[in-house]
């Protein structure tokens, strides 16, 4: 958000400055540098500071000043704000009525004539350029005061605001901007982004559909209110609003791809809760000695990840500046962190599978299992539909290519853990057939992952999986196991 509100303040301040910067008359310079001096002279002297008119002089000469000659006092404008005021408090007549010169300063702060609010603008922008953050939200300020309706003195405020770190000043001030009519989207969208670091993400969205009101077609706002209700855990808002999106804008293939994603996490979910139910039905008999080898076979993997953790320490140690080291080291750091939450997992398993081995709660599991993947199959359509879109729309959107691949390269991994749980006679029974599909799932995703390399050749994660599941194929082919095709 910074960067959006700061450039768009730079470009306005830029034209204050290109109209400081015209050619000056050397004479006015100097009339005013002398008006300047008298009007100091002047009001140290007890008989000219108690005239009204000596104080109207001394806010028209500095008014000047900070419009047109900054040069001779930066804060010129504070000093005919207060000049002003002078003349309000002293021309009042023996009954306290204000005289003329009172109502002409009255009106001139009321901003109902004059052009003190350009001044405290322009010396506001002056500071902002000298990056005095503090004087220039002052400045801003006072000149929000003489109008009161203004939109580009609470525009400058907020970025000024922003930059001191007054993040709550900068709200405030957004906030008057647009109660005040202000249109620029970049604004909504920077004060919702506002509301999202403090996670008030009503306040957030409602700022967003405020900007919409205005701006009805702006891709930013829209696609933003996805992301908050992303950010606050409302997956299904978020889903409605990509919905609406892709209706309105079929060929919009970030809105696709985003609403694959969407579905994907929502499944990837299921496929987890799916797992834990499986592990749960197929917690008695043998299945116990399935769960000792597969703690085993994690014990096992974990001591790998350990030896090449401290291996690739050593010769990073050696080489410190080695980025592709860094890499490896923080991919086997992370697949050993995953590891050993799946061992944790496993033995706590272990443990609960011990105590509920003749439980009755199997089929109320089976029944939960049958209706979870109704649902995954059902959001599966949608995920394919979504990304399969995606690619009608743009053929070598790497996004969708590389998810594609991801959902069966998983779905394979998923069937492939009930071989390895099975024991002797239920791999003699059906295990040749689940390899089979396995097999299938696996070669279902190649075609993408080799897509998804050759749209972004240089992408790690697609390069590392397909030549991952190049050589999964080539076990398979070695086995001589046959391929059933995925459906």
């Amino acid at each position: 958000m910074k960067k959006i509100i700061f450039v768009i303040g730079l470009s306005l301040f830029g034209g204050l400055s290109m109209a400081q910067n015209t050619a000056v008359d050397e004479a006015m310079l100097k009339e005013a540098q002398k008006t300047k001096e008298k009007s100091d002279k002047d009001i140290t002297d007890d008989k000219d500071a108690a005239k009204a008119a000596t104080w109207m002089e001394r806010a028209e000469a500095y008014q000047n000043i900070a419009l047109n000659y900054s040069s001779l006092d930066s804060g010129a404008v504070m000093t005919a704000y207060e000049a002003y005021k002078k003349v309000i408090e002293l021309d009042v007549n023996k009954k306290g009525a204000a005289g003329r010169l009172s109502k002409q300063a009255s009106d001139i702060l009321a901003g109902t004539e004059g052009n003190l609010y350009n001044a405290f603008v322009k010396q506001g922008a002056e500071q902002y350029q000298g990056q005095d953050m503090e004087s220039a939200l002052k400045l801003f300020r006072m000149a929000q005061e003489i109008n009161q309706k203004d939109t580009l003195a609470t525009l400058y405020g907020g970025i000024a605001a922003q930059q001191a770190d007054k993040k709550d000043v900068a709200v405030e001030e957004f906030e008057k901007y647009i109660t005040n009519g202000g249109k620029d989207p970049s604004v909504y969208y920077g004060l919702a982004q506002l509301y999202r670091a403090d996670e008030k993400f009503d306040k957030a969205i409602n700022t967003l559909e405020r900007g919409l009101a205005q701006s009805p077609d702006n891709k930013d706002l829209k696609s933003e209110i996805v992301n908050i209700h992303l950010a606050s855990g409302n997956e299904d808002m978020a889903i409605k609003q990509l919905q609406d999106l892709t209706a309105k804008d079929p060929s919009n293939v970030t809105n696709l791809v985003n609403l694959g994603i969407l579905y994907d996490n929502i499944n990837i979910k299921r496929a987890q809760q799916m797992r834990d139910l499986k592990d749960k039905i197929g917690s008695s008999g043998g299945q116990m000695e399935q769960m000792k080898k597969q703690l085993a076979d994690e014990k096992d993997k974990l001591g790998i990840y350990e030896g090449e953790i401290k291996r690739i320490t050593a010769l990073k140690n050696k080489q410190p500046k080695n980025a592709d080291l860094k890499r490896q080291l923080d991919e086997v750091t992370a697949s050993r962190d995953d590891s050993q939450s799946r061992l944790s997992k496993y033995e706590a398993d272990m443990k609960a599978a011990a105590q509920k081995a003749n439980s009755s709660d199997k089929a109320t599991a089976e029944k939960e299992l049958a209706d979870l993947q109704a649902k995954y199959d059902d959001t599966k359509k949608e995920i394919l539909g979504s990304y399969e879109k995606a690619l009608t729309a743009e053929p070598e959107n790497y996004d969708a290519l590389f998810n594609l691949g991801v959902i069966y390269f998983n779905e394979a991994v998923e069937l492939k853990r009930e071989v390895d749980n099975m024991d002797m006679q239920q791999y003699q029974k059906t295990g040749k057939e689940v390899e089979g599909r396995v097999c299938g799932k696996f070669k279902k995703a190649k075609p993408y992952f080799d897509k998804a390399v050759k749209a972004k050749p240089d992408a790690q994660e697609a390069i590392d999986t397909l030549e991952t599941l190049n050589n999964v194929l080539a076990q398979f082919e070695g086995k001589k196991v046959e391929c059933i095709e995925a459906q």
